[in-house]
């Protein structure tokens, strides 16, 4: 295969990711994959790939490449400037590079990641039928680098219907997000005070910031009910952790499989928590239904069986 993308600058961290690798949990790996599935999957669509398809995760900007052969592509996720040879281009739309053509993904003015797709999705190393990079166990192909050559694969599908898509994150965000989330399958090991205080207090997100989760910092902790421990369970993207410390830690795609902790509650919307920066407010809101089950089966809550 002929290379067609060389990397030049990859700013804070540039990964691999596909779907992941949902279905391993009980040989103790997570799922992994993009932290932005919407975003991800928008990406793939706009190039014409079928699903599944190999993008560039790219963190907080500074991403620049060069384009060896030509190439159509498309940059999705947060709201960053993109630029070829300096020129200013929208995101949520293709682009079409020529042979010696720069790209460039600015820092987001609001967001975390943004998603490059290239039509036949980009070749990476696979562990587990996935080319994603947990960043928590190192599985998968290593972080992005400088002088890294990228070639294409036979992703290729049919072309979309349309050249551009609408984008989910639009700059300046008015005032916090808003995450959905359910009652955890430990919220009654607190306080009854606790739950009350996640829906209807403002948290911060703090610099403790990564693929595997995010800390939020609240007017005050979440405190326990009482002083038992609990043994390790399965946790699940979304999932929030409370820690001795009374803040809580939202999972992310690279978490670990299993946690100590009680979980007081799951966000439905694991997607949003993938683009969450330091320094974002965010606002919980308690959505009715049944209270989210250890083990049990739903959207993107559970690891399933292959």
């Amino acid at each position: 295969m002929t290379a067609v993308l060389e990397i030049t600058a990859t700013g804070p961290l540039a990964l691999l990711e596909d779907e992941g690798r949902p279905g391993y949990a009980a040989q103790g790996v997570t799922w992994s994959g993009a932290a932005d599935l919407g975003a991800y999957r928008a990406a793939n669509r706009l190039v014409g790939n079928q699903p599944g398809m190999p993008c560039i995760e790219i963190t907080l900007g500074g991403f620049e490449a060069r384009a060896l052969h030509a190439v159509c592509c498309a940059v999705t996720g947060a709201a960053a400037a993109i630029r070829i040879n300096g020129r200013a281009h929208a995101a949520h739309h293709l682009l079409w590079l020529e042979p010696g053509d720069h790209l460039a993904v600015e820092a987001p003015v609001a967001g975390c990641r943004s998603y490059l797709a290239a039509r036949g999705g980009f070749r990476g190393d696979r562990a587990l039928g996935s080319c994603s990079t947990d960043t928590l166990s190192g599985l998968g192909p290593p972080p992005l680098q400088p002088g890294d050559l990228l070639e294409l694969g036979e992703g290729r599908d049919r072309w979309p219907a349309a050249t551009s898509l609408p984008p989910l994150i639009v700059p300046p965000r008015a005032g916090p997000v808003e995450l959905p989330v359910l009652r955890g399958p430990r919220h009654d090991w607190f306080a009854p005070e606790a739950w009350t205080l996640l829906c209807g207090s403002m948290f911060e997100v703090t610099d403790e910031a990564s693929r595997v989760g995010v800390r939020l910092a609240g007017p005050r902790p979440l405190e326990r009910a009482g002083e038992q421990e609990i043994p390790s369970e399965g946790m699940v993207p979304g999932a929030i952790q409370v820690p001795p410390s009374g803040k809580p830690v939202v999972f992310l795609r690279d978490h670990p499989v299993t946690g100590g902790y009680p979980v007081i509650g799951v966000v439905i919307d694991s997607d949003a928590v993938g683009q969450l920066r330091p320094g974002d407010q965010v606002l919980f809101r308690a959505v009715a239904g049944r209270q989210h089950q250890s083990g049990s089966s739903g959207d993107e809550l559970v690891e399933h069986a292959p």
